[in-house]
């Protein structure tokens, strides 16, 4: 059983010794790779590549960095790529990516990039550099917020996949027939690669709410009527929103499920906890 951490550029001198401090902890139960997010609405590369460069230097655990398709060159995504090379990066993120809306000074950011989908950046990486990256790329259970409809949204997992993606991760979802439902659909088509379902942690009330519309996450009725019970008891929110995800990533299991992808939020835990269950179990198969 394979387990990985998400983790985000900290933006401040506190947030980076308390990211070092993160790191170590879940280093600890020997996890499969670190993967670093490009930053809230394609804010930066920079940040995620000073932030990829520091976790190589103090852990021995491999790190995923994100690429996104926004505004970048083919030539600037070379560049990024060889500097990681330098740095012994061999996986990466492929997205599409969020178009930021103050950053640029032209109306429309992804025009002025070579690459409009992440099918393309995914074909460049693989011709460019012979297969020696493992390339990932996200996969939506629900939907992708800005898509049409789920078939058109199966068919770009599928383009994204035939291009080279190696594996995928998913949006997080709390509907595990959601999940079962996408990796059959998209199976028909012929997609074999492991697609790792993403854990989201349930913490703060709010803070969910407003993660899961922009990413298009349904959260299931009884789950938000629980939550609001506990908008000002933060101690039965966390331990329901523990007792909720544990028993999803069960479900999961018990489904064939071997590989997890937590959404850590730059924190030790719930992540964790969650985690030694699993690594335990593993351990005694």
């Amino acid at each position: 059983m394979n387990i990985s951490f998400e983790f985000f550029p900290a933006r401040t001198e506190q947030g980076e010794k308390n990211l070092n401090e993160v790191q170590k902890e879940l280093s600890a139960i020997k996890p499969e790779f670190f993967s670093v997010t490009f930053g809230a609405l394609g804010s930066s590369q920079n940040a995620t590549f000073e932030t990829v460069t520091k976790l190589l230097k103090n852990t021995n655990v491999p790190v995923s960095p994100h690429l996104t398709c926004v505004g970048i060159k083919k030539n600037q995504a070379t560049e990024l790529l060889d500097k990681y090379i330098e740095l012994g990066v061999n996986r990466v993120m492929v997205l599409k990516g969020d178009t930021p809306k103050v950053r640029f000074p032209y109306k429309n950011s992804r025009d002025k990039g070579d690459f409009r989908f992440a099918n393309e950046m995914v074909e460049f990486i693989k011709e460019q550099y012979k297969g020696y990256f493992h390339i990932q790329v996200g996969a939506f259970p629900e939907k992708h917020p800005q898509s049409k409809s789920f078939t058109n949204d199966i068919k770009f997992f599928v383009n994204k996949v035939n291009s080279g993606a190696n594996s995928a991760v998913t949006q997080y979802f709390y509907n595990v027939d959601a999940y079962f439902s996408f990796v059959d659909e998209v199976q028909k088509f012929g997609v074999d690669i492991p697609i790792v379902p993403g854990i989201m942690p349930i913490t703060d009330y709010e803070q969910l709410m407003n993660f899961s519309k922009m990413a298009g996450a349904e959260i299931p009725s009884w789950i938000m009527n629980r939550l609001q019970l506990y908008t000002d008891d933060k101690a039965s929110l966390k331990a329901f929103g523990q007792e909720v995800v544990s028993e999803m990533c069960l479900k999961l299991k018990a489904g064939g499920v071997k590989d997890f992808h937590f959404y850590s939020m730059n924190r030790t835990e719930p992540v964790i906890s969650i985690c030694l269950l699993y690594t335990t179990d593993a351990a005694d198969e």
